[in-house]
C-alpha cells in the first residue's frame, strides 16, 4: 500500500510527513514572529485534506482565516513555485468554531464530575490539604450517586462536607472548615473569570471533534482562545481535559495509516508553569499512551526548554523555527534544540537555527520504522486559506453551516447534587421543626435542652441515613475524570 504523506515544504528537496507517524506527536517551536502559527495552519489544512480531523486552539485570533480562501498574492505564488507546488489553488477549509464562553463559536462544556478532582485542583491552585478535601468531596459524591454538573452542585457538596465534617473526618481524615472555606473562595474567583460557562450541560461529546465533511475532508475545530488565554490556568485545564477525554473514551487502535485526530496545543508552556511534578507525570503518561488511541498531539511553544524532557522525548516530528541567542538561557535553548535533531552533515544546525527567516524551519519527521529523518532546512509551503483573521461575514457563514449547530448552544439544567442536597436539607429541617412542636410547651426547662438534643438527633439521623445510601462507586481515570462504561 502506498504511504500517505502530507507535503510540508521544500529545501534541497521536498519535505513531507507520513500520516501513519503523525500519532507519534510533534513539536512546533520558535521565537515570536517566526511563523509558528502559519506552520500550524498549513499542517491543519494538509491533515484535513488527508481526511484527518484537527483540533487547535486559536490564542491570537489569527486562525479564523482557515474558513476563507487565501487572496491572490505574488509572494504566495512565488513561494509555491520555489517549493515546486504546481497545483497551488487557494481554498477555504472546513471549519467548526468553538468557544468556552459561547461568543465566537459553539460552547465547550463539561461537568464537574467529568472534569475530576485532579484537574479541578490544578485550576483552583489548591495546596495539598485542600486538594485532599476536594478528593474526599468527590468520593462522597461518587459513593452517594450525586451528580456534579455545575458550580452550584460543587458548592452544595462542599457545604455538605463541611456540615458533616466530624463523621467524614473519622472515615477519611481531617476535614477542616477553614480549608473548605478556602476552596469556596477559590471557586468565587473562578466564577468571576467565567468558569461557569465551562461547567454544565450539555457536555461536549468528543466524537463531535472527529467528523468529516461531505467531501471527506477532516473538519478543523478551532477553539477561540484569545479571551480564554487571559486566564492561562483555565486555558491549560480546558485543553488538558480534552486530551484526558480523548484518552479515556477512545478504544485502542495501535498505529493506523492516519490518525483519528490531530490535536494542536498552542502556548503549551502554560501546562508546566505551575511546577506540579505529579501533574507533569500524569501529562507525560497521557501523551505517551494516547498514541495507541490514534491521536497525534503537537505542542506549540516558543522555547523547547518550556517542556519537560519526559514530554519532549515523546515528540517524534520536529518543526524548529528561528530562535534568538541573546542571553545564556537563549543560547542553551539553541544548543538543546540543535541536539534533538538527527545530524545532517550539510548543516551546522546550531548556527542555522539563529539564521532562519520568517516561514523557514528546521524539520525532522519520522521515516520508515519510526526512525527520525535527518534535519533539513525547509521553506514551509504557503497555506491555502487566508493568513490572519477572516472577515466576520465568512465566519458567520461557516457557523451557520456547522454540523453540530444547535446541539450545544442552549444550556440544560437537570436535577443534580444542588437540588438533591437542598431538598434533603429542607426535609431534615421540617423533621426538626415537627419534633420540636410535638413536645408539650409545659415541659420543664431542663427538658428544653432535651428537645433541642432530640431535634438535633433527628437531623443527624436523616443525614446518616442519607450518607448510608451508597450508590455505585464511579471509576475515575488517569486525570480524575469519569470513565464512562
Amino acid at each position: 500500500m502506498e504511504k500517505q504523506q502530507i507535503l510540508i515544504g521544500g529545501g534541497i528537496e521536498k519535505v513531507s510527513l507520513q500520516t501513519r507517524f503523525a500519532n507519534r506527536h510533534g513539536l512546533i517551536a520558535g521565537a515570536t514572529g517566526t511563523g509558528k502559527t502559519v506552520t500550524m495552519q498549513v499542517l491543519a489544512e494538509q491533515f484535513s485534506n488527508a481526511g484527518v480531523p484537527v483540533f487547535l486552539a486559536d490564542v491570537k485570533g489569527d486562525l479564523s482565516g482557515l474558513c476563507s480562501a487565501a487572496p491572490p498574492h505574488p509572494k504566495l505564488l512565488e513561494r509555491a513555485a520555489t517549493i515546486g507546488i504546481d497545483d497551488y489553488t487557494p481554498a477555504a477549509a472546513a471549519v467548526v468554531f468553538w468557544d468556552v464562553f459561547g461568543e465566537q463559536g459553539h460552547p465547550v462544556r463539561t461537568t464537574v464530575s467529568e472534569l475530576g478532582p485532579v484537574l479541578l485542583a490544578q485550576m483552583l491552585q489548591l495546596n495539598d490539604t485542600q486538594e485532599g478535601i476536594l478528593n474526599i468531596a468527590f468520593r462522597v459524591a461518587d459513593e452517594q450517586g450525586l451528580l456534579l454538573l455545575d458550580l452550584a452542585d460543587l458548592r452544595s457538596l462542599l457545604t455538605h462536607v463541611s456540615d458533616n465534617r466530624n463523621a467524614l473526618s473519622a472515615q477519611y481524615g481531617l476535614v477542616s472548615p477553614q480549608s473548605v472555606a478556602a476552596i469556596q473562595r477559590r471557586l468565587l474567583v473562578l466564577q468571576q473569570q467565567g468558569v461557569e460557562h465551562f461547567l454544565g450541560e450539555p457536555a461536549l461529546d468528543i466524537r463531535d471533534l472527529m467528523r468529516q465533511d461531505m467531501a471527506g475532508r477532516g473538519l478543523i475545530n478551532v477553539l477561540a482562545s484569545n479571551k480564554l488565554f487571559q486566564h492561562p490556568r483555565l486555558y491549560g485545564v480546558v485543553l488538558l481535559w480534552l486530551l484526558a477525554e480523548l484518552f479515556e473514551e477512545l478504544p485502542e487502535v495501535g498505529d493506523p495509516d492516519k490518525p483519528r485526530l490531530v490535536f494542536f496545543f498552542d502556548e503549551a508552556h502554560v501546562l508546566f508553569d505551575a511546577g506540579n511534578a505529579a501533574l507533569e507525570e500524569q501529562i507525560e503518561k497521557v501523551v505517551r499512551l494516547i498514541r495507541s488511541k490514534g491521536i497525534g498531539v503537537f505542542f506549540v511553544t516558543q522555547n523547547p526548554l518550556d517542556l519537560p524532557d519526559a514530554v519532549l522525548g515523546q515528540l517524534g516530528n520536529r518543526f524548529q523555527h528561528a530562535l534568538r541567542a541573546f542571553t545564556p538561557r537563549d543560547q542553551k535553548a539553541v544548543r538543546a534544540a540543535a541536539q534533538t535533531f538527527r545530524t545532517n552533515p550539510q548543516l551546522d544546525t546550531e548556527t542555522v537555527i539563529t539564521q532562519l527567516g520568517v516561514g523557514e524551519a528546521l524539520v525532522s519527521t519520522l521515516e520508515d520504522k519510526g526512525i527520525p529523518g535527518i534535519v533539513q532546512r525547509c521553506l514551509i509551503r504557503p497555506p491555502l486559506s487566508k493568513i490572519g483573521p477572516a472577515e466576520q461575514a465568512a465566519v458567520d457563514a461557516m457557523r451557520r453551516r456547522s454540523p453540530v449547530g444547535g446541539r450545544y448552544d442552549h444550556r440544560v439544567d437537570r436535577e443534580s447534587a444542588y437540588e438533591i442536597l437542598t431538598a434533603r436539607a429542607q426535609k431534615a429541617l421540617e423533621a426538626q421543626e415537627a419534633a420540636a412542636k410535638s413536645v408539650p410547651k409545659t415541659a420543664p426547662k431542663s427538658r428544653g435542652r432535651a428537645r433541642q438534643s432530640y431535634g438535633e438527633a433527628m437531623t443527624k439521623s436523616a443525614l446518616r441515613s442519607f450518607g448510608s445510601q451508597l450508590g455505585r462507586a464511579l471509576v475515575r481515570g488517569l486525570l480524575g475524570a469519569l470513565q464512562k462504561r
